[in-house]
C-alpha cells in the first residue's frame, strides 16, 4: 500500500480496528464520519480519503457490521443507521482503477444487499414497538438508511435496477405500516427519477408485483398521504413510460373508477386529474364520459354523506358513551402494561446490578488473596478454591433435592392424617349410632299343641330310620375326644399369638405416629438447644454404635475430591457410593427407639 501520500487519520484508525474486539470496531468505525467531512478536503482531496479508507478495509469493515444483530452491540440501532450512511459516502464518488470488476460487481451490490437488510430489519422492530418514543427513533433510522441507499444508487446509476429487482425491496414496499410505506415510495420515486427506463429494463414479474402493491395500496386504504404518494408515483410511471399506460389500463380495469369515487377531493386533485386524464386519453371520447361519471360519483356521494351524517348524530350520545368507556378500559390496560413493563425492567436492572457487583466483589477478592498467596502455592489454591466451589454447589443441590422431598413427603404424611381422622370420626358415629339402635323386646315361643308334638315326632322317627346313627366303641370316642382337645388347645394358643402381634403392630403405628409429629414439630437449626438435641439422641448402645458408624462413613465422603463425585464411573473400587450411603443415613433411628 502506498504509505507516503495517504492520511495518518486513515492509518491510526485502521490500526485500531485490527487490535480491538467486535464489540468495539462498530463506535471506532464512526470516526470515518469525521474524517469524511473534513473542512479543508477539496474534491480530489475527498477522492483520495475515500480510495485509502478502500485500500485500508475500513470500508470493508462497514460492510461486514451492517450484517450483525446490533441490539447486542454498543451504540445500537443508532450506530447502524450511521454506519450505513458512512458506507454510501464512501462509495459514492470513489473510482476504481486497480481491480474495477470486483468492487462494481461485488462490493456495491453487497452493500445494497446489506443495507436493505438492515432496513428490513428497523421496519420489523418498529412495528413490533410499543411505547411511542421507540417508534420514532425506528423511523429515524430507517429514514437514514433509505436516504443511505438513494444515494447509493445516485453515485452508481447502474445499482437502480439492482434496487428495484432485489426480494428485499419489495419486502419492505409491501407492509402495512403507513410512514415506512410512504418513506419506500419515495424511494422508488427516486428511482424512476434518476433511471426513467429501469422499470423497461426489469422483468415482467418484478414490474407487475410492484404495480400490483401501488394499486392495492390505493383499494385497502383511505389514509390522503399513502394515496397522494401512490398518485404522483404512478403519474410519473405513466410520463416516463408510455408503454405502460396501457398496462394499467387493460390490467387494472377498475382503477379508474377507484380514482374517481376514493379519492377525490383529498388534497391532490391536480396530480389526481392529470393521471385520470392521461388513462382516459386510451379510450375514445373517454374525458366527456369521465366528466359524466364524476358528476354522478359526487352526487352519489353528497346523497350517501348526508345520511350517514344524520345517521351518525343520532347514535352520538351511545357513541359518546361506548368510546369513553373503551377508550378508560384501554388507557386502564396500556397503564397497566407499562407499569408491569418497568417493574420487570427495574428488578432486571437490579438483578444486574447485583450480579455485577457480586462478580466485582468475588473478583477484587481473588485479587487480593492472589497477592497474598506465594506463586508456587497459586495453582494449589486455585484447586482448593475449584474443590470448594464444587462442595458448595453439591452442598446447595442436596439441600434442595432433601427439601423438595420432604415437602412431598410432608403432603403425603398430611393427606395420611387427614384420612385417618376422617376414618376414625366414621368409625365412632357408626359405634354411636349401632349402640342407639333399640333391642327387639324378647319373645316368648309359643307352646306345641298335641297334634303338632305328635307330627313333630313321626318326622324324627323317620328320619332316625332313614338315616340310622353309626355305632361307635367308648375308644373311639375318647380318641375323637381327645383330638378335639388338641385342636382347640392350638385354636387358642394362635389366637392368643395373634392378639399378642395386634397389640405389637398397633404399637408400632403409634411409635412411627410420635416420630412423625417430632419430625414435623422439630424446630430449624437455628433455634435448635441441647434440651431438642436430647430428644433425637438414642440411649440404646448398639444404635448409637451404628449412628457414629454412618457419621463416619459421611465424613469420610465429605473428603473426597470433587471429581470423584460427579458419577459411578469416577468412583473407584472399595468406596462407599451414594446408595449405600443414603442406606446407612435411613437405618439411622429417632425419638430413643428403633
Amino acid at each position: 500500500l502506498p504509505m507516503a501520500a495517504t492520511d495518518p487519520r486513515v492509518v491510526a484508525l485502521a490500526a485500531q480496528v485490527t487490535e480491538s474486539s467486535e464489540q468495539e470496531i462498530p463506535l471506532l468505525l464512526l470516526k470515518l464520519k469525521g474524517i469524511l467531512s473534513g473542512p479543508s478536503l477539496g474534491c480530489e482531496g475527498s477522492k483520495k480519503i475515500k480510495q485509502d479508507i478502500y485500500d485500508y478495509g475500513l470500508t470493508q469493515y462497514c460492510l461486514l457490521v451492517l450484517r450483525q444483530d446490533h441490539s447486542r452491540l454498543r451504540g445500537s440501532w443508532a450506530t447502524a443507521a450511521q454506519l450505513a450512511e458512512i458506507l454510501s459516502h464512501c462509495c459514492v464518488g470513489l473510482e476504481m482503477k486497480e481491480d474495477p470488476e470486483e468492487f462494481y460487481k461485488t462490493f456495491l451490490p453487497s452493500a445494497i444487499d446489506n443495507l436493505l437488510v438492515l432496513g428490513k430489519r428497523l421496519q420489523a422492530r418498529r412495528i413490533r414497538a410499543i411505547k411511542d418514543k421507540e417508534k420514532q427513533d425506528f423511523l429515524h433510522w430507517f429514514q437514514t438508511v433509505t436516504d443511505a441507499i438513494c444515494w447509493l444508487f445516485s453515485g452508481h446509476i447502474q445499482l437502480a435496477a439492482y434496487v428495484l429487482q432485489n426480494d428485499r425491496f419489495l419486502q419492505l414496499l409491501i407492509t402495512d405500516d403507513i410512514e415506512t410505506a410512504i418513506i419506500m415510495m419515495s424511494v422508488l420515486h427516486n428511482i424512476l427519477r434518476i433511471d426513467s427506463s429501469v422499470l423497461l429494463q426489469v422483468d415482467k414479474e418484478t414490474l407487475h408485483s410492484v404495480l400490483d402493491e401501488l394499486v392495492y395500496k390505493l383499494s385497502s386504504t383511505t389514509n390522503p398521504a399513502v394515496g397522494s404518494a401512490v398518485t404522483k408515483l404512478l403519474l410519473l410511471v405513466v410520463k416516463l413510460c408510455k408503454q405502460l399506460v396501457r398496462l394499467l389500463t387493460a390490467r387494472y380495469k377498475g382503477l379508474k373508477g377507484l380514482l374517481n369515487e376514493q379519492w377525490t377531493g383529498k388534497g391532490f386533485d391536480r396530480e389526481l386529474n392529470q393521471l385520470l386524464d392521461m388513462l382516459y386519453l386510451e379510450q375514445p371520447n373517454g374525458k366527456g364520459e369521465r366528466q359524466k361519471q364524476h358528476q354522478a360519483a359526487c352526487i352519489i356521494q353528497a346523497v350517501w354523506r348526508g345520511f350517514q351524517t344524520r345517521k351518525r348524530l343520532k347514535k352520538l350520545p351511545q357513541a359518546v358513551t361506548t368510546l369513553q368507556r373503551s377508550f378508560r378500559a384501554k388507557r386502564e390496560q396500556e397503564l397497566q402494561h407499562l407499569t408491569k413493563q418497568k417493574e420487570d425492567e427495574a428488578l432486571k436492572l437490579q438483578m444486574q446490578l447485583q450480579r455485577q457487583r457480586a462478580m466485582r466483589l468475588f473478583h477484587e477478592r481473588q485479587l487480593a488473596l492472589l497477592e497474598r498467596v506465594h506463586a508456587s502455592q497459586v495453582n494449589k489454591y486455585m484447586e482448593e478454591m475449584e474443590e470448594k466451589s464444587a462442595l458448595t454447589i453439591q452442598r446447595f443441590w442436596r439441600g434442595y433435592r432433601a427439601r423438595r422431598i420432604f415437602h412431598q413427603e410432608k403432603q403425603s404424611l398430611k393427606e395420611y392424617k387427614a384420612a385417618v381422622i376422617i376414618q376414625r370420626a366414621a368409625c365412632k358415629f357408626l359405634e354411636k349410632r349401632r349402640r342407639k339402635r333399640p333391642l327387639s323386646p324378647w319373645k316368648v315361643p309359643k307352646g306345641l299343641t298335641d297334634e303338632q308334638r305328635l307330627a313333630l315326632q313321626q318326622k324324627v322317627d323317620d328320619y332316625i330310620k332313614l338315616h340310622p346313627a353309626s355305632q361307635m366303641s367308648e375308644e373311639m370316642s375318647k380318641e375323637l375326644h381327645m383330638q378335639a382337645q388338641e385342636k382347640l388347645a392350638q385354636f387358642l394358643l394362635r389366637s392368643r399369638l395373634d392378639q399378642r402381634a395386634a397389640q405389637r403392630r398397633e404399637a408400632l403405628l403409634a411409635q412411627v405416629n410420635t416420630d412423625v409429629e417430632l419430625l414435623m414439630n422439630a424446630p430449624g437449626l437455628a433455634e435448635t438447644t441441647e434440651k431438642d438435641i436430647g430428644v433425637f439422641m438414642s440411649r440404646s448402645v448398639p444404635v448409637a454404635t451404628k449412628a457414629r458408624e454412618s457419621h463416619n462413613t459421611m465424613l469420610k465422603y465429605n473428603r473426597w475430591p470433587w471429581w470423584k463425585k460427579l458419577g459411578d464411573e469416577f468412583m473407584e473400587e472399595g468406596v462407599v457410593p451414594d446408595d449405600a450411603l443414603n442406606t446407612e443415613l435411613e437405618s439411622l433411628f429417632i425419638g430413643g427407639r428403633k
